[in-house]
């Protein structure tokens, strides 16, 4: 009796574990990438591609880092749709006049007259404290005042031979700008270039995501053209350009929309869904941005009225970049998995210091990206052991045969008591 005992649950505790890691098997990573390796230590731009984003849940949520170890990093995600550029405009120094022991005079030429009210100078480094003043001219014999009493400090560089100093004035419009160094107590100081730093914004390139193949139909009872695109797996699309090369002049409707299944008392329907509506027309570049599409198929439909149908030269699908931000060491192996439908976004304390990471940071990629079931074939042509019913039935019957030892040791126990 004792021997039953004891081989009951040592079946009871094996068939547990077959369930835990038949439903193991079930939520795994589909897709796996290594990411290159990186020359320093330090924070990493990794600009996803079209690929890893089609294998991604749309939000991203289910993207893990791992290290050699298959210790998870930390990362976060950050739009690339525009990025700050700062460009450094070098003005002409008309004149730089010294005065030994006295002063030294530098003459800027302002490129135009405009609002300014700062300047940047690039110094070369001297361990010296100097006051200076600023005046303006339009012919450079008239000066007037414009700040006095100013003083310029930390002027050496540890890691640089210059350093640059911005300094500020109140607004003007002078064609000539005249800053005056007291030099009185110090050496001059050397003055290698004056200009200013423009910042701006700049939209950043599109990736292009072309579509595995598209089928054009000619609806003409209804006066319509209907183009079916069909891409190898989801993608994301933000924007969408037409070349269309006749007629010469044109104005047609058109929307991008999808066909939905439901079901409607027991019984499964088709129905097309609009995702987004916009008007081709001859006096615009037709280009569209779009609300997020994340679509393997979609359709697009014209309406042409009395008209012939457009010739379209081509259509091109792309999506705003994104990029991860992680913390990587120099020479040490990584990688990227996705395509786990139960993770939910991580929670990482990174995620609170995106603000103290700013610039521009060095960039790294992700190569042999390989899909672990997720292909074309796969999908279609599955084991029946992978199949969705497999696994509940695999449930069903584990719960079966727990009840059966459960019932069974409970009457084992009750005969020995």
């Amino acid at each position: 009796m004792k021997t039953n005992l004891l081989v009951k649950p040592m079946k009871l505790n094996s068939l547990f574990i077959l369930l835990f890691l038949t439903n193991l098997s079930f939520a795994q990573f589909q897709t796996t990438g290594k990411i290159k390796e990186v020359a320093e230590n330090g924070f990493h731009e990794i600009v996803l591609s079209p690929e890893i984003r089609s294998y991604s849940k749309q939000d991203l949520s289910d993207i893990r880092i791992f290290n050699a170890k298959g210790i998870e990093v930390p990362y976060f995600i950050q739009s690339n749709s525009e990025t700050l550029l700062s460009t450094f405009e070098e003005y002409t120094i008309v004149s730089k006049t010294v005065s030994p022991k006295k002063s030294t005079s530098v003459i800027v030429a302002i490129p135009s007259v405009k609002n300014n009210n700062q300047l940047s100078l690039f110094i070369a480094n001297a361990d010296v404290v100097k006051n200076y003043s600023i005046s303006g001219s339009n012919d450079q014999t008239e000066w007037f005042g414009i700040s006095n009493s100013q003083t310029l400090d930390n002027l050496n560089s540890s890691s640089e031979t210059s350093v640059v100093k911005t300094i500020s004035y109140p607004l003007s419009t002078y064609k000539y700008l005249k800053i005056d160094f007291d030099d009185r107590k110090t050496l001059p100081i050397n003055i290698l270039k004056v200009g200013n730093f423009n910042a701006q914004l700049q939209k950043n390139i599109l990736q292009e995501i072309k579509p595995e193949k598209f089928v054009r139909t000619e609806l003409t009872s209804q006066k319509q053209t209907e183009i079916h695109f069909l891409f190898d797996a989801p993608q994301i699309i933000n924007q969408i350009a037409f070349k269309i090369s006749e007629p010469t002049f044109y104005k047609r409707n058109a929307i991008i929309y999808k066909k939905v299944k439901q079901q409607i008392k027991h019984k499964s329907e088709i129905y097309d869904e609009e995702i987004v509506s916009f008007e081709l027309n001859s006096n615009t570049k037709n280009i569209f941005t779009i609300p997020e599409i994340f679509e393997k198929d979609f359709y697009l439909k014209i309406e042409n009225k009395d008209n012939q149908p457009l010739t379209i030269s081509s259509v091109k699908y792309s999506q705003k970049p994104v990029s991860v931000i992680v913390d990587l060491n120099a020479n040490e192996k990584y990688s990227l998995k996705t395509g786990n439908k139960n993770l939910n976004e991580p929670e990482y304390d990174l995620s609170d210091f995106k603000n103290s990471i700013t610039g521009k940071l060095p960039q790294t990629n992700i190569y042999e990206i390989k899909q672990i079931v997720s292909s074309k074939n796969q999908a279609e042509k599955k084991s029946f052991w992978q199949q969705g019913w497999f696994m509940w039935l695999c449930i069903v019957l584990g719960g079966i045969t727990i009840l059966y030892f459960t019932a069974s040791l409970v009457k084992d126990l009750k005969e020995k008591n």
